[in-house]
């Protein structure tokens, strides 16, 4: 987790940060209990030369390593919601049901500077939440790489043609925001077992030069409102319509897409994946409002593999994790005989991981197979990017009093999953901003 290239890219005091990650990992990072399946895949990875070992680990290192998670040994899952309970509650307040419309401006002088937000309560009342006048006070924005862009874009801050079209009062006319949003881009090989499995995710990485990620998941649950069977992480019906152009997401699609994933026999899922995961994607896209209700998504377009350079990094991990699970390591733990590549990837094709129409030969073509199968493991970032919407400090260049805090204003997604970093963040601006205004002394 704690990963100095990036510490060094985005210019944070590698210090502060180091005193800033074991207050997250503390309260909710767990040593996670080392399945058998995920054992194979360790195995599997060092077999295939994605060595060293690097053993149990919070830091990024390349090889193979076995890393937190924030499931404890009783299977419950701990969230960034326990952080507030080291704060001081005389001078906390959390509003549970409270959605923000947009940010409030004073544009009387000669910069505009945010004096408050409006915000909808759980009864669908708006109310005001008005700054102190004392110079120090400020709204800090951490709504995450989609939700931050697209407040910015309601209150008033944006490309100017694109606010006139929705009459939104243009506070500040930027037209990087909602630019150059990534994403990650994941790609899966399905692993067959004979042996029965239970839920294992992601716990062992092998982290590659070449910036591909491989791990691993395995077992599936049900229930009645799930869409025949519940696949977790490369489930459609969670978040997979981001991986089909917004113009193509017709409901004949969504209902072929049904009815494909009903006709999968169960026994079919009695396994696991091999994920391979292009990390620091050269493609990149935008974020784009619809409509003027904050309770809508926008419009975002990640533009996956659309450089080749990431299509390159792709077919080098396909052919990695298909390495992986032809290893006797895999195939003398699922007890499954091995499997041809393009047999591994008519798997993995067949189960419908998305809602992108699969080609004749995408398991011919690595390549098409790449851009047929993608899918999101959700490591959005951009669209807030430093020297074009905000400045070192994170604050929102052109106006005062208004701070962004999330991963909006990064230039990749840091280490193997981002919200250890994103989490010590928080801590590390607050400590950054109490800096500022009190000075640098001890306990600071």
């Amino acid at each position: 987790m704690r990963i100095q290239i990036f510490i060094e890219k985005v210019g944070w005091d590698s210090k502060l940060v180091n005193e800033s990650y074991p207050w997250v990992e503390k309260q909710i990072v767990h040593r996670p209990t080392f399945s058998a399946w995920q054992r194979a895949a360790r195995d599997s990875l060092l077999d295939v030369g994605v060595s060293p070992f690097n053993g149990f680990t919070y830091d990024h290192k390349y090889g193979t390593k076995v890393g937190g998670t924030i499931f404890d040994r009783f299977g419950r899952r701990h969230t960034a919601a326990e952080l507030l309970a080291t704060g001081n509650p005389d001078k906390l307040t959390v509003l549970v049901y409270a959605t923000v419309q947009k940010i409030v401006f004073d544009t009387r002088g000669t910069r505009p500077k945010a004096v408050g937000v409006i915000f909808k309560d759980e009864k669908g009342q708006q109310h005001h939440a008005i700054l102190n006048n004392d110079g120090q006070s400020e709204v800090i924005v951490s709504s995450g790489a989609i939700g931050t862009p697209q407040m910015l874009l309601l209150s008033g801050i944006g490309p100017k043609e694109d606010l006139q079209k929705l009459n939104i009062p243009v506070v500040l006319d930027n037209h990087f925001v909602g630019k150059g949003m990534a994403d990650n881009p994941m790609n899966t090989i399905f692993v067959p077992t004979k042996r029965p499995v239970k839920q294992s995710l992601i716990e062992t990485v092998g982290i590659t030069n070449l910036g591909v990620y491989i791990e691993t998941s395995c077992g599936f649950g049900q229930s009645n409102d799930s869409i025949h069977c519940h696949h977790g992480i490369v489930s459609a019906e969670i978040g997979q319509l981001s991986t089909i152009p917004p113009k193509q997401r017709s409901i004949e699609a969504v209902q072929a897409y049904l009815k494909s994933k009903k006709d999968i026999p169960v026994e079919a899922f009695r396994g696991g994946f091999i994920l391979s995961k292009v990390a620091n994607p050269w493609s990149t896209g935008e974020l784009k409002l619809v409509n003027t209700n904050v309770e809508d998504n926008p419009s975002v377009t990640f533009n996956y593999f659309s450089h080749p350079y990431d299509v390159h990094r792709c077919v080098e991990g396909i052919r990695l994790a298909t390495k992986v699970v032809q290893s006797q390591h895999f195939t003398n733990f699922t007890m499954c005989d091995r499997q041809t590549t393009e047999k591994l990837l008519n798997l993995t094709v067949k189960a419908n991981v998305n809602l992108i129409p699969k080609h004749v030969n995408d398991t011919q073509s690595l390549e098409q197979f790449c851009r047929d199968t993608v899918i999101t493991i959700w490591h959005y970032h951009g669209g807030c990017h430093v020297g074009k919407v905000v400045n070192p400090d994170y604050k929102v260049l052109g106006v005062d009093r208004l701070r962004v805090v999330d991963g909006s204003v990064f230039p990749e997604s840091p280490g193997t999953n981002p919200q250890a970093t994103v989490m010590m963040m928080g801590r590390y601006m607050g400590l950054k901003i109490l800096q500022d205004r009190l000075g640098k002394f001890d306990g600071i």
